[in-house]
């Protein structure tokens, strides 16, 4: 009975792992699935090429498509942000080499928004055999079955999956509210702390416990100024403040 019993368990687990595999989204807390692909930028192997910088793959339906281009161009608008806090952007679609070496040519010839044409930097990668999209779950088949929807991958220098997002063909990504995502992961990570709806870097962050007790306030008083609260149960720590020892 206790064989038959581990058998099962054993088959299930097999099972669970096939159908994840199969048909699942690489999920956040995951490493993130690596394949290597030709790109405009040379062959690479994502993620590791990056080293430990933090990455951001973008899936897109389709080069020259009027919303795919216009997310490039903000993408290659705002390099030098994403420069700045350490991420490298790559961009993949199951169009060929061949089309995407086109496409970039084109677009570096536009002058969007009167901002004078933008040199992209980021790969883009030949995806056609659909094996890196099947991968990472961004060929949504109701809506294609050879193009993928807007996927947006955000993974960590340990090359960790930390946030997975997907649009629709129909609506271009706000590339802002994607840098805004990369700095809240990293004040969560370097601060121990959350951040609230809406918050934007400067603004003050959550602290996931009780800040300070009656024994620490009376060793240090000033640790009160450090913090505020809304209600009983929400805290907040001031921008900038770092919480002295109190022992």
């Amino acid at each position: 009975m206790k064989k038959l019993f581990l058998t099962l368990v054993l088959f299930a687990f097999i099972g669970g792992s096939i159908i994840a595999k199969e048909g699942g989204i690489p999920l956040i807390g995951s490493k993130a699935p690596s394949f290597t692909a030709e790109s405009t930028n040379g062959k690479i192997t994502f993620p590791e090429s990056f080293g430990s910088s933090w990455k951001i793959l973008f899936s897109h339906p389709q080069d020259f498509t009027p919303v795919c281009t216009s997310e490039l161009l903000e993408l290659a608008y705002l390099h030098d942000e994403f420069e700045a806090l350490n991420v490298k952007v790559a961009v993949i679609s199951t169009d060929e080499i061949k089309i995407h070496h086109l496409w970039k040519a084109h677009i570096e010839e536009l002058d969007y928004k009167d901002r004078g044409p933008q040199k992209i930097h980021f790969p883009i990668i030949d995806d056609h055999s659909a094996e890196a999209s099947e991968t990472y779950g961004m060929l949504h088949k109701p809506v294609s079955t050879n193009r993928d929807i807007r996927g947006v991958f955000v993974i960590d220098s340990n090359n960790t999956i930390r946030s997975v997002n997907f649009y629709p063909m129909e609506v271009g990504r706000n590339i802002t509210e994607i840098i805004r995502l990369v700095e809240a992961l990293k004040t969560t990570d370097e601060q121990k702390v959350f951040t609230p709806a809406n918050w934007n870097n400067g603004d003050d962050v959550l602290v996931p416990y009780f800040p300070y007790t009656t024994e620490d306030l009376s060793k240090n008083p000033t640790i009160q100024n450090q913090y505020y609260s809304v209600g009983n149960r929400l805290w907040f720590k001031k921008t900038g403040q770092v919480v002295e020892n109190a022992e």
